[in-house]
């Protein structure tokens, strides 16, 4: 599994398309995750869909969108398909709900827990998780903290592209900047042996 985690736009929805296209387009991930609570990647994507297939992009429109290859000629029906089928893709992006949400998703068999801040995260989000993903923060955060990995992108502005794929059962772990370099890459070793407490 690859999983795309884009960082919060602060305003700059361009700086977000810019990686939304970059992460579906060149890193082909199975999953994106936007780590904001402002709408913007709600916005960036109807946009997108809308350039592909007209001004209503919704999956209901599809029937009044294919009425136009009634008359077509055999390229431009496949035309439509490659629009709609791409239109369709861009479903692997999603948003947290709202702010204080939580989104789990398991990595390499771990789980991982997704939110927007950091400091909404409770004992119960903190306990069965191996990894604490969240949008709050300028600089990018990769930080082990006891059994937990910590990790944030940081702002769409600066860095704002994450990318963890699975790799047996540890995550290979990459940063981008905002010209989509990779400027860090790293293994993210989970901590799997028996933990006794001697009283």
């Amino acid at each position: 599994m690859r999983l795309g985690l884009l960082g919060p736009a602060e305003g700059n929805t361009e700086a977000l398309e810019r990686a939304a296209r970059f992460v579906f387009r060149d890193l082909v991930v199975d999953r994106v995750v936007y780590l904001g609570v402002d709408g913007a990647l709600d916005e960036v994507v109807r946009r997108w869909a809308a350039a592909l297939v007209g001004p209503d992009p919704s999956e209901t429109g599809i029937w009044r969108r294919a009425q136009r290859c009634m008359s077509a000629s055999a390229a431009e029906i496949e035309d439509f398909v490659s629009r709609e089928r791409e239109r369709r893709s861009l479903q692997v992006f999603e948003a947290l709900p709202s702010d204080g949400t939580r989104t789990i998703e398991l990595v390499a068999g771990k789980v991982a827990v997704m939110i927007h801040d950091k400091d909404d995260l409770d004992e119960e989000d903190m306990l069965p998780a191996t990894f604490l993903l969240f949008g709050a923060s300028v600089e990018p955060v990769v930080r082990r903290i006891g059994a937990r990995w910590f990790l944030s992108p940081g702002s769409i502005e600066d860095f704002g592209v994450l990318l963890l794929e699975e790799c047996g059962d540890d995550v290979e772990l990459t940063l981008y900047d905002t010209l989509c370099r990779p400027v860090r890459t790293e293994r993210l070793f989970a901590d799997n042996g028996l933990r006794m407490t001697v009283k």
